[in-house]
Formats: structure tokens, sequence, C-alpha cells
């Protein structure tokens, strides 16, 4: 069983890969931290596993980033938040990279039930229950739920390149969580 150490030293080092917009390679990984592959997949799973923590990782450092940077209260927070998500995802040139070179990796892992999702639902559950919280939103599902909804919205329009659209439709996915949200956009 590997240490808590062991673990973040090779998911940090996967991530150091990741930002330098080197493909994740599994063998190349196990050298640099001096451990067999054997080791390594039995400190962080497989390379999917591996790919999936570290990119669950950058999106909960981005969601974070923009609720500390959103304006507004209640829905207009919540676009704030999402917009500015969702922009810094569409620049992210490591994300560029990985997309072009693993597109249906990136798919699998981006818009599949795993961590990613798992991480952006929660926290906009989070974001949703404290405006709840402060009277300043009232939603007629469940934060977790809504959140689901609206973390699906954002990857369909977010990776519409990958799934064959010409770009990336963040508008349409703010006009959508604004209706959901039952305001009506200002752009």
């Amino acid at each position: 069983m590997p240490t808590d150490l062991e673990r973040r030293r090779a998911i940090d080092t996967a991530a150091s890969m990741y930002l330098a917009e080197e493909p994740l390679d599994m063998s190349l990984l196990a050298e640099r931290l001096g451990v067999g592959r054997a080791t390594l997949y039995r400190w962080v799973g497989n390379r999917d596993e591996l790919l999936g923590t570290v990119l669950a990782e950058a999106t909960e450092r981005t969601y974070r980033k923009a609720m500390s940077q959103a304006s507004g209260q209640g829905p207009e927070y919540i676009l704030d938040v999402f917009g500015r998500v969702m922009r810094s995802v569409e620049s992210s040139t490591e994300l560029r990279a990985l997309t072009k070179r693993e597109p249906m990796v990136f798919i699998k892992l981006a818009m599949m039930p795993g961590s990613i999702e798992s991480i952006s639902a929660s926290i906009t559950a989070e974001i949703l229950q404290i405006q709840v919280d402060a009277g300043l939103l009232t939603i007629t599902l469940s934060p977790q739920v809504l959140g689901e909804a609206l973390v699906r919205i954002c990857d369909v329009h977010l990776y519409a390149p990958l799934l064959g659209r010409e770009k990336a439709e963040i508008e349409t996915a703010l006009d959508l969580i604004a209706l959901l949200l039952g305001v009506t956009r200002n752009q």
C-alpha cells in the first residue's frame, strides 16, 4: 500500500508532465520517480485513472479560482463562475494539447462519470447551496441534481469541437444555465 506522500509525488510528477504538454507515459513517469511500473500502478492505478486525477485536481483549482474572482449574487454569480471556468478551460494550452493528442481518452475522462465530472458537480452543488442558504437563489431541484445537469450542459457545449462542432459554444451553455436558474441573461 502506497503512502500518501508516494501517491502525491506520483500525481504531482504526472501533473508537471501534463503542464509541460508532454504525453503521460507511465514508463517514463515510473523512471522519473525511481520506481518500477508495477509499483507506480499500485500507487495511482492505471494511466486513465491517473490522468483523470490530474485533470480533476486541475478542474477543482479552476473552479476555486473562478469562485474567488466572480462577482454578483445568486444567478449572476453562478453565471459568472461558469463563464470564467469555461473560458479558462477553452484557453488552456495544456488541455488543447491533450485533446489534440488523445481526443477519445479526454472525452471518456471528461464527459463520462468519473473524477472530473464528480468534482465539477460537487463544487457546483456547493455553489448552488451557498446561494440558496444566503437567500439569493431559489431552485426546484436538489443542488446535487441541478449541479450535475449544469455540468453536463457545460461539457457538451464547451467540448463541442471534440463532438464535431466548429468551436466551443460557451454563450449557448450560459444561456441554458440562466434558463435553468430562472433568469434572463444580460450579454
